[in-house]
């Protein structure tokens, strides 16, 4: 559908597929994997919360993690629900811009609160001695503030690049709103717009990737020149991070390989798979793996729903 240059009020989705009456089992699969998100987040930040034993701030920084799970899911999933049922895949211009802000703005805290992570988990195996004193409870509260309100800052200008535009078409062949699909659409010059992406994409996935990776080049160096005792400690509560940051990368990585280049080689529904995969299924990793893998919540768990084993 062409239309004239103009800002267009509403948008439509290309890459839903005629499913017939699979379209109720595709909603189905998706809600289950909603309301197990929510619960499963939700009830690790309740026991957070609720235990003193786990106010440390690792702890604090998990449960700034589960918030961000939250708000990622919900700023996929009710959407993709009402798409899966719909016959006309649109969406108001407003609503997409909201969809843009909230997944940009996951993705961006994700990577920001994992660098945040891999900087306490340095000071707790690197100094440990020092650790109290340096990561205080103002600092954490510090560290999770700017975690979140740096991204949301670089969101927001990203956005009212786009909203101005005057599009040309108003077909997004993907099955949510994502910043460089709106771009395309676009009749003018978009050098600000692809400019202003790469400095934030710089800022908000490089600057914390690099940070993480040079945390853990230090963590690994004391760890081989370190006492056994080092070196568990330092695999019990690293593992989960990492596998977290592993599997939140490769989604992402797809997402902007599909964003960017021609993926009409690979399947359809695989390129829908992998571009929902880092809103999908990070938020219900993480929970798992750090519900399973870090031995105080494990308990705490164990307690809850199975005392009597």
């Amino acid at each position: 559908m062409i239309l004239n240059s103009t800002q267009v009020s509403y948008f439509m989705f290309s890459a839903y597929l005629d499913s017939g009456i699979l379209k109720y089992v595709f909603f189905l699969v998706a809600l289950f994997l909603y309301i197990l998100t929510l619960g499963a987040n939700v009830l690790l930040i309740v026991l957070i919360c609720m235990n003193r034993s786990l106010h440390e701030p690792m702890y604090m920084f998990l449960c700034s993690l589960f918030v961000n799970q939250l708000y990622g899911s919900t700023g996929l999933f009710p959407f993709l629900l009402v798409q899966i049922l719909s016959n006309i895949h649109i969406i108001p211009a407003p609503f997409c811009f909201l969809q843009v802000f909230c997944v940009y703005s996951y993705g961006s805290v994700e990577f920001a609160i994992l660098a945040v992570m891999s900087y306490d988990r340095y000071l707790a195996i690197c100094f440990p001695l020092q650790y109290n004193t340096q990561m205080t409870s103002s600092k954490v509260a510090m560290l999770i503030a700017l975690s979140w309100l740096l991204p949301f800052l670089a969101i927001v200008v990203l956005i009212s690049l786009i909203v101005p535009l005057q599009l040309c078409g108003n077909i997004i062949n993907k099955v949510y709103c994502d910043n460089y699909s709106i771009v395309k659409l676009s009749c003018h010059d978009t050098t600000v717009n692809n400019i202003y992406g790469l400095i934030a994409s710089s800022l908000t996935i490089l600057c914390p990737v690099s940070l993480i990776f040079y945390t853990y080049m230090r963590i690994l160096k004391i760890c081989f020149s370190g006492s056994k005792q080092t070196q568990q400690k330092a695999i019990s509560t690293c593992t989960p991070h990492l596998a977290s940051l592993l599997n939140f990368s490769f989604g992402c990585f797809f997402e902007i390989l599909q964003s960017r280049f021609n993926m009409n080689g690979v399947p359809n529904m695989l390129r829908i798979f992998l571009s929902l995969y880092f809103l999908t299924c990070q938020p219900l990793f993480n929970p798992l793996m750090h519900g399973l893998n870090m031995s105080k919540i494990y308990l705490i768990c164990k307690n809850l729903f199975l005392p009597h084993v």
